[in-house]
This record gives structure tokens, C-alpha cells and sequence, in this order.
């Protein structure tokens, strides 16, 4: 572990930088957004327009990259997001902050991509499972660690805009002195979702609602924490239980799912999820409580993602894995669209409680789903089944690729 750290800390050090970033914007735009008056329609608006430009810019990096190459594309687009923090403070219009939400949105998914290709080049068969671990990692780390900064600026100020900006532009440091130009870029295309589900119908409901929940957690947490008047540093603290419950939680998950029925794993953690979210609907403002339920909702919710990736690929052929996950990739962006504005319709209309009633709603829905697919199709042979990788919902498809060659070659090892 630590000669593969000693090989990537620079790679490494500028992606924690990015996500400390990204989760300092991600929480100050709910609560400034309150501070703003915002309606809480508007700011699940604004919140939706990060998904948009993230599931668009996944689409796009790849031409670009072919067009220009990374180095070009990296640099533009983190110049990108650096700016467009900057003017959020300076326009506090919600139409212009959809706009520059989903200017970073493309901004973001676009460094992901680069990054990320940067890391799968530096990655080998040996070790590809490992630095993908330290990458899930990492990613969870930063953005739990954006919280803290709350606790000693004022978020009425520029300060965190700022700082933000500051971090999204020392990222491209270590990143752009530890790698070579030229990583190797595959574009995989998509398998048509009607076949994706045919496939495997779980797989493809699940993704949706998973994305669906997530984007409503990061886009949506900090706005319920503001509506039910929670301090900055109380929703900070509210905000870092979801990636924490998400990063202590991913590996046991993933360890019980490679050695039992997977619809039943995932039956179980949604119905644990579902619970959980009703408890928040009525623990008002018990802050104890509600921290419990926080961390509960991130520890089921983020590797129910990785979940649905490795249940989906036992019923395909290895060949058919990348389109599937790119399929999968593809769904979940949807759903991550329509998250934060669902919730904030049903906040809007019924109050902040509306933010949990939505969580439960979904998942109760996923695991209704669940309970259905397991009475008309047979488990897998656990012979053929494909090993779980741990993936966080925001992973690009180069990521996704990368557990995918990690899922087929722990396969190859088990056959041998």
C-alpha cells in the first residue's frame, strides 16, 4: 500500500483538493441560497443544474480530450469552475446560479475525467483494486473535511467562495507535475437502456433511484438543515455523516455481498435506509437523532450504488460489462437530475420534513422493487457471479471502467 501511495500521493493530493472544493460548494449553496431567500423550489432547481452539466459533461470530455488533449481540457475546465465560485456571491440571482451550477457541473465531471484517466494509467492489474480503494477513499475524505471549514468562516461573506476557488486552482499542481500527458482514453459506448433492461431490471430501477437519492443528499442536505434553522457548523457537521456512514460502510457491505444472494443484501440495506428516513421525519430538531439517521441513510445509500453495478454484471457477458456500466452510468445521471427537484417540490409544498419523506418514499420504492424481481427470476449460479468493487455515485465512467477490469480479473483469479 505504501509504494503504490508513494507512486500517486501527488495524483492523489490534487483529486482531495478538487473534492475539498466541491464539497465546500456543495454546502454553502444551500445555505447561502436560504440567506438569499430563496424559495426552496428555486434552490432545487439550481441544485438539478449541477447534475445536468455533470451528466452532459461526461458526454463531452472525450471529444474534447481527442480534440485538444487532457493537459488543454484540464486546465480549461478547472479554470472554469474557479471563476464561476467566485461570481456566485457576486449574483445572488437563482437564474444565474443554475447557470453556474451547471457550468461546474460540466466543469467538474470534465477534471474528473482527466483525473481519473490519469490514475487508471498509473494503475496495473496488480493494483488496480487497491488504488481504486484509496481513491473512494479520498474522495469521501475531502469532501467530509470541506465541512469543517464552516466552522470558522462567516457564510454571508465571499471567504468560502473564495477559498474554494483557491482549492479548485491549487488542485491542478500536483496533478498536472505528476503525470504524463497522455494517459489512455477509451470511450465506451452505452448499451440502449431498453436492453439494459431487459437484462437486468433491478439493476436499471435501482440506478435511478440511487442517483435520484444521492443528488437529493448533496444538493438538498445543507437546504433542509437551513430550513429547519440548524447553525452553518451544525449543517456542516449534518452534511460529513452522509460521506462518513458512506465511507465506513462500503467495504463490509461489499465483503457480505460477494458470499450471499445479492437482491437479498440489497433488499435488506434499502429497508434499513427506508426505516431510517422515516425516523427523520419525525425527529424535528433532536440534532442527535438526526445525525444517527444521516449517517445510517449515506452507510446504505452509497454502496447500494457499487451494488447494483456488480448485481447487474452477473447476468452479463464480459464483453457486455463496459456498455452495461456506461448504460448504468447513464440512468443514474437521470435520476440525479430529477432528485434534487422532486424533493424540493415535496419541500416546498409540505416543509422541510419533505426531505426525508422523499428518501424513504424512493427507497421503500427500490426495495418493493427488489422483493418483486425475487419472485420471478432465479438467483445466479454464485459460481459465475462478478466480485463487488467499491464506486461512489459521482464516479465517472473511467472509474466505473476501472472496477469493471478489476471485477474480471478477481474473476479470472477465482477461476484459476
Amino acid at each position: 500500500m505504501l509504494a503504490i501511495l508513494g507512486q500517486i500521493w501527488a495524483l492523489l493530493f490534487g483529486i482531495f483538493l478538487l473534492m475539498v472544493g466541491n464539497g465546500i460548494h456543495g454546502t454553502l449553496i444551500g445555505i447561502r441560497g436560504v440567506q438569499e431567500d430563496f424559495s426552496t423550489l428555486e434552490l432545487s432547481i439550481i441544485m438539478s443544474g449541477y447534475f445536468i452539466g455533470f451528466l452532459f459533461g461526461s458526454r463531452l470530455t472525450p471529444h474534447m480530450i481527442m480534440r485538444v488533449g487532457h493537459v488543454r481540457v484540464f486546465a480549461a475546465l478547472g479554470s472554469l469552475i474557479s471563476a464561476a465560485l467566485i461570481l456566485f456571491a457576486q449574483f445572488p440571482y437563482p437564474w444565474v446560479w443554475f447557470f453556474l451550477r451547471v457550468l461546474i457541473g460540466v466543469g467538474f465531471s470534465g477534471v474528473y475525467v482527466v483525473a481519473e484517466s490519469w490514475l487508471n494509467d498509473s494503475s496495473t492489474n496488480e493494483n488496480r483494486g487497491k488504488v481504486l480503494a484509496i481513491y473512494i477513499s479520498i474522495q469521501m475524505f475531502g469532501i467530509i473535511s470541506a465541512q469543517v471549514l464552516f466552522n470558522f468562516a462567516d457564510t454571508t461573506g465571499f471567504l468560502l467562495f473564495v477559498i474554494a476557488s483557491v482549492l479548485v486552482s491549487l488542485s491542478f499542481t500536483p496533478i498536472l507535475l505528476s503525470v504524463s500527458p497522455t494517459p489512455r482514453l477509451e470511450a465506451t459506448r452505452p448499451m440502449k437502456i431498453t436492453q439494459l433492461f431487459n437484462v437486468s431490471p433491478l439493476g436499471v430501477v435501482g440506478a435511478f433511484c440511487l442517483g435520484a437519492v444521492f443528488s437529493a443528499l448533496f444538493g438538498m442536505a445543507a437546504v433542509y438543515g437551513a430550513r429547519i434553522e440548524m447553525s452553518p457548523s451544525e449543517i456542516a457537521l449534518f452534511v460529513s455523516m452522509i460521506y462518513l456512514g458512506g465511507l465506513v460502510m462500503q467495504y463490509p457491505i461489499g465483503y457480505i455481498s460477494d458470499r450471499m444472494d445479492r437482491r437479498i443484501l440489497i433488499l435488506i440495506v434499502a429497508g434499513i435506509c427506508t426505516g431510517f428516513a422515516s425516523i427523520g421525519v419525525f425527529t424535528g430538531s433532536f440534532f442527535t437523532i438526526l445525525l444517527v439517521v444521516t449517517f445510517v441513510i449515506g452507510a446504505t445509500t452509497t454502496p447500494l450504488y457499487s451494488l447494483m453495478i456488480a448485481y447487474t454484471n452477473d447476468y452479463l457477458d464480459v464483453s457486455d460489462m463496459p456498455a452495461g456500466a456506461s448504460g448504468l452510468i447513464f440512468v443514474n445521471g437521470m435520476g440525479a437530475i430529477s432528485g434534487p427537484f422532486l424533493v424540493g417540490w415535496i419541500m416546498d409544498f409540505i416543509g422541510p420534513h419533505g426531505f426525508f419523506i422523499y428518501i424513504s418514499l424512493t427507497m421503500a420504492l427500490l426495495a418493493l422493487f427488489c422483493a418483486f424481481r425475487m419472485t420471478v427470476r432465479q438467483r445466479p449460479d454464485p459460481a459465475e457471479t462478478m466480485s463487488y468493487t467499491p464506486i461512489s455515485p459521482t464516479s465517472t465512467p473511467v472509474v466505473v471502467d476501472m472496477a469493471q477490469e478489476h471485477a474480471i480479473d478477481q474473476q479470472s483469479e477465482e477461476g484459476e
